[in-house]
């Protein structure tokens, strides 16, 4: 687990450090974490920010249908994460 997608994690979420043991691999971002929107909208953009435009959450959430939204793990946003880490 990325601990630096963990702890932009806590900080969209806007929890206190200790609910980052919630954030599992197989841990939904809306089910199990419960992100709204906005926090989905501000992840997304502290992700390209930190890791550049390959990290692009926001067009891997723009081609899914509801229920892949729904199952959407923070797992799958790790995919989005580059092999050679943070720029």
């Amino acid at each position: 687990m990325n601990p630096e997608l963990v702890a932009l994690l806590v900080e969209v979420a806007g929890a206190p450090p200790g609910w980052a043991r919630h954030v599992t691999p197989d841990a939904r971002l809306d089910g199990d974490l419960l992100l709204d929107e906005d926090e989905l909208a501000e992840l997304a953009g502290r992700l390209s920010e930190r890791f550049g435009p390959e990290a692009d959450l926001a067009a891997l959430r723009a081609g899914l249908d509801l229920a892949a939204l729904e199952a959407l793990t923070v797992a799958d946003v790790q995919r989005l994460l580059p092999e050679e880490g943070p720029r």
